[in-house]
Formats: C-alpha cells, structure tokens, sequence
C-alpha cells in the first residue's frame, strides 16, 4: 500500500468518528516526516459551531504539537475537498501539500466550485485529488442516505 493510500485510511478513521456522531463525515490527518503529528472530524453540530470543520480542528492541534502557526514541510490528507473557509486556512498555515479524497461539487474550493489555491499568494500549496476516491465519497453517499431514512421517520 503506498504511503498515500495509508494516510488517507486514518482521515478516514477520522470520517468514521463523525459519521458516528452524525456530522457530515469528513476527516483529516496531518503528517510531517512520515508521521502523524495531527488528526481530527467535523464536529460542527456538536459543538455548535460553523468553524469546527476537521481542516481547521487538525491545524489547531499541528499548531499545538509544533508550537508554531507555520506548518511548513506538513502535509494534509482530507477525505473531502476543503471549502473556502479551510483552503484560506490551509494557505494560512503553510501548508506544503494537500491530498483530497473526493471532490465537493457544491462548496469545493480546491476546484469544483472556485480554485482559492491557484491564486499568488505568498504561499502556494500543491494539490493532489482522487486518493480513494470510492471510499471517500461512498462514506458521504451513505451518511446521506442515511439522514434522509432518519428524517422521514
């Protein structure tokens, strides 16, 4: 399995933990030197708050474990593509490399719906899509699903 393949399970790990708690299941992991320094989930319906995306949460605790904003030479494994509000953060941080599971047609901002990471700002962010791809979006295709069988009882 390549290390790609492997770092993008445990956001998935993470997706799992927020399926679970019913938030949108997204996870992500943050990695620096082949290892993981950070990992997190949504957690915006159980604390109630709109910034509690899991991009945001794993840069909090990176930043934490590093004592430092700069992220730098960390990279970033995302079962979801990030939306505007994280890709700024993402920019932010220092980020060097991003990996997205699936694309997000209706907010995505790593370029479905805009591409904030094309712009010049003074840090630039690579970006690689599609690491399982079918595990990502079946974990959102199902948590929908889901939702609506919940709703309709």
């Amino acid at each position: 399995m390549q290390e790609k393949e492997k770092f993008m399970k445990e956001a998935l790990k993470e997706a799992k933990k927020a399926y679970d708690k019913l938030e949108i299941p997204v996870g992500a992991v943050i990695v620096k030197d082949g290892k993981i320094i950070a990992r997190a989930h949504n957690l915006k319906e159980t604390k109630k708050d709109t910034t509690n995306h899991a991009e945001i949460l794993a840069i909090k605790k990176a930043s934490k474990k590093l004592d430092s904003w700069r992220l730098l030479d960390c990279e970033m494994y995302i079962t979801l593509e990030p939306c505007a509000m994280c890709a700024g953060a993402i920019i932010q941080s220092r980020i060097k490399k991003i990996y997205i599971g699936t694309l997000d047609e209706k907010t995505g901002a790593a370029g479905s719906v805009l591409n904030v990471f094309e712009y010049p700002f003074n840090h630039q962010v690579e970006v690689e899509k599609g690491i399982l791809k079918e595990n990502c979006e079946n974990i959102l295709k199902d948590f929908f699903k889901m939702l609506r069988k919940y709703k309709k009882k």
